[in-house]
């Protein structure tokens, strides 16, 4: 079952407990069988996403955070420390100044984090464009509820003019055939 269909099937449940004249559940059923609800971007994007990809994101979250630049510095901190200060005087670093495994460490570390932040902002990218797409369709959605609605407020202007007008010619004016007009327009 779809978002729409969950959502109206728990208003159809609730409205079951509800003292509601038959009138009123119709014009009620009516209104719920015209409701549209939009799509949940982050939610199809969520089924949608492999392992590969939540793990990317994941990453590129990660290595976008303070937490990761606090611990980097620290690592790096350490490394340098270790083999300059502890190490180095005892002619034990194993990576002693200019720290040339540091830097082999540190450029693998870009080349593979820059695919993967990569990966991630295709995914927002494509997310974006889902986002963009599902804005588009509840955009047009609303422009047609909205000139549905002008139709109305149209017919309904027509209606009471007619009712005006026999009212002035006549003195007087038979609202049922009025509003039977109207009624048999939106049936």
């Amino acid at each position: 079952m779809n978002v729409n269909n969950e959502t109206i099937h728990k208003l159809y449940t609730y409205l079951e407990g509800e003292q509601l004249t038959s009138h009123e559940r119709k014009v009620i059923e009516k209104a719920l069988a015209r409701i549209s609800m939009p799509r949940d971007v982050n939610q199809e994007f969520t089924k949608r996403s492999t392992f590969g990809e939540r793990a990317s994101d994941a990453i590129a979250a990660f290595g976008g955070s303070w937490t990761f630049i606090l611990i980097f510095l620290g690592i790096l901190a350490g490394w340098a420390f270790l083999n300059t200060e502890i190490l180095g005087p005892r002619k034990e670093a194993f990576d002693p100044y200019p720290y040339i495994f540091l830097n082999l460490m540190l450029s693998m570390i870009a080349a593979l984090q820059a695919p993967i932040i990569m990966m991630s902002q295709n995914r927002q990218s494509a997310k974006d464009r889902l986002d963009a797409d599902i804005d588009h369709s509840v955009n047009v959605h609303a422009e047609l509820a909205i000139r549905n609605l002008s139709d109305r407020l149209n017919v309904i202007e027509h209606s009471l003019r007619n009712i005006e007008q026999q009212f002035t010619l006549t003195g007087r004016f038979d609202a049922v055939s009025v509003l039977n007009k109207t009624d048999e327009k939106y049936d």
